[in-house]
């Protein structure tokens, strides 16, 4: 007989316990994450480039990222110069206060993409049937054990026997692995510990398939992504300032997705998270320092957008399309940290690659920039051009134009 353990939970729910006001983030490395966001500023301008004589432009460019809300290069610099990191979470967030956030946040494990659960055998290790509301001791012996869908569509447990796969347990309803510390998991491309609860997550509940889920602490949770979002030898105040972004962007989009199966990912889709493996000393230092504050906006979770380098200039941000005054559109004059290699930056691109891309235009005669943000270098990040050849002409933005061709950001001119 399995032995049955005890269990359980409590849910501690969002807590709303706000300080005064602040005293006054995916892409790039160090990267910023950000759903997509509308209703920036727009001007019209009438820039034109003609195909240089030798066929190739020099393209310059500042920033690195969407550059909405902080600058991670930005923050680096103000923390050289003594802010705080209440300080510059108050420059880049106007207008947001100090909250607290606790539970748990449900994260989707991307890079293991089998519908089995693989973990190593380690003390302590158990399994959890949510269906029956139990917990079930797994026994020494086996290397190995996996959540697998089975028969039916029940979720099987299985132990490794060095040669095979048998099964051990069938589950009433979804399972997952727990442990008193980091479970590793097992991908078909690495072995990863993570802390908190590994689950065996039906996308929908008829789904015959299963995605992996870390279900973790914010806390715990944030210790696997701030190693991964900035330099770990930074400025303790730039790591807290990472610390409590990272923490409320998950925040909301749990808020966001309270209902789903997973609420944020693991990848630059969200914000980049590595497990325990990731985790070092002094960004560890910087979460606990920070422990369990977020930035508020009306009583909620902000949506504290992040990018590498604004270049000098943020940009307005618009979650779902409705400006917030949180992210403004402002002179960035941290950003121009000493040893940035992404304020400001150029590189080469032939007409040839342009056309290469869109080759509907035929030889490419010259680039017609017509809208930008308007404020800084060349009067901002591009927002609409044409590309101009000798059968046709193609408008397109400034990201498509970016992304096309592998530059850092939008905000670019050519020479």
């Amino acid at each position: 007989m399995r032995p049955r353990i005890a269990f359980a939970v409590t849910c501690l729910a969002l807590t709303a316990t706000f300080a005064p006001h602040v005293a006054s983030a995916l892409d790039g490395t160090p990267a910023g994450r950000g759903a997509p966001t509308t209703a920036q500023a727009r001007v019209a301008v009438d820039q034109t480039y003609p195909v240089p004589g030798n066929g190739q432009y020099t393209v310059r460019g500042h920033g690195y990222g969407h550059g909405r809300g902080m600058s991670q290069w930005g923050a680096q610099g103000a923390a050289l110069k003594g802010r705080t990191y209440r300080q510059i979470l108050s420059f880049y967030y106007p207008g947001t206060e100090m909250g607290e956030a606790t539970r748990k946040v449900r994260v989707l494990v991307s890079g293991d993409t089998t519908s089995d659960v693989i973990v190593l055998a380690r003390s302590g290790l158990v399994v959890r049937d949510l269906g029956a509301r139990e917990t079930i001791a797994l026994p020494a012996g086996p290397t190995r054990w996996r959540i697998t869908p089975g028969s039916g569509n029940t979720d099987v447990v299985q132990k490794w026997t060095g040669s095979a796969w048998v099964n051990w347990d069938t589950l009433l309803g979804t399972g997952e692995f727990r442990a008193p510390g980091p479970i590793a998991l097992v991908t078909p491309s690495e072995t990863v510990r993570y802390r908190g609860f590994l689950r065996a997550a039906r996308p929908t509940p008829t789904s015959t398939s299963r995605d992996t889920v870390n279900v973790v602490t914010l806390d715990e949770y944030v210790k696997g992504v701030v190693p991964r979002e900035v330099y770990t030898s930074w400025r303790p105040a730039a790591l807290q300032a990472q610390a409590v972004a990272a923490r409320t962007y998950a925040a909301y989009q749990r808020a966001a997705n309270k209902d789903r199966y997973y609420q944020i990912c693991d990848t630059t889709s969200c914000q980049v998270y590595g497990g325990v493996d990731e985790e070092v000393t002094s960004t560890n230092n910087a979460v606990d320092a920070t422990a369990k504050e977020i930035l508020t906006f009306e009583d909620a979770p902000a949506f504290t957008e992040f990018s590498a380098s604004s270049g000098g200039w943020t940009v307005q941000g618009a979650p779902h399309g409705v400006a917030v005054p949180y992210l403004p559109a402002q002179a960035d004059p941290w950003d121009d940290a000493p040893g940035s290699p992404v304020h400001s930056w150029s590189t080469a691109l032939a007409a040839s690659t342009i056309r290469s891309k869109f080759p509907a235009i035929g030889q490419l005669l010259r680039i017609r920039v017509t809208a930008r943000t308007g404020a800084g270098d060349w009067r901002g990040r591009v927002l609409s051009m044409t590309l101009v050849g000798r059968q046709g002409s193609r408008t397109i933005t400034g990201d498509t134009f970016r992304y096309t061709f592998g530059l850092r950001s939008s905000w670019f001119t050519f020479s």
